[in-house]
């Protein structure tokens, strides 16, 4: 079976021969798939009314576990924005009813967010509508070649990990 990526990697070998265009066949389908991917996300969370960016906060909020509440740095480290953007994107999913802000019995000065009913409503039904979506992605691939796939990504990943 042929791709675009086939066909796009045979040019540059015409043109290039003294390459080796192997990362090329790796990372052209790895940011192909992350399209569709993204694609995928925003569809399954537009179905419950909440933005990717909102599912990231609420997610790193719903794995907490019981009483699904994170300090502010905390979730900066889920997510990976800036103390700038977390503070917008709390403001806003408060608004919404997503979450609250509750003082920090540890820190005087500091706060806690917490998850909502309605918050923790919209992130489990977004979830569930991802995996769905995910899952139908994958049908295609044997269960034994996801697992490949799944290691030899967290190989690839690893570096990035540290």
């Amino acid at each position: 079976m042929r791709d675009e990526v086939d066909d796009l990697v045979e040019a540059w070998a015409r043109e290039r021969a003294d390459l080796d265009l192997g990362p090329v066949e790796v990372f052209s389908r790895i940011s192909r798939l992350a399209r569709h991917l993204d694609l995928t996300r925003r569809t399954a969370f537009e179905a419950h009314r909440i933005e990717p960016w909102e599912f990231d906060v609420l997610a790193a909020l719903r794995r907490a576990g019981t009483p699904y509440e994170l300090s502010p740095g905390r979730l900066l480290r889920e997510t990976l924005v800036t103390s700038g953007t977390m503070t917008n994107r709390v403001d806003r999913l408060e608004i919404r009813g997503f979450v609250s802000r509750l003082p920090d019995p540890d820190d005087r000065r500091g706060v806690l967010v917490r998850l909502t009913r309605a918050g923790k409503a919209a992130v489990d039904g977004a979830f569930e509508a991802l995996l769905d979506a995910e899952q139908a992605l994958l049908a295609e691939l044997p269960a034994d070649d996801q697992r490949r796939l799944a290691r030899l990504l967290r190989e690839l990943l690893g570096p990035f990990s540290k």
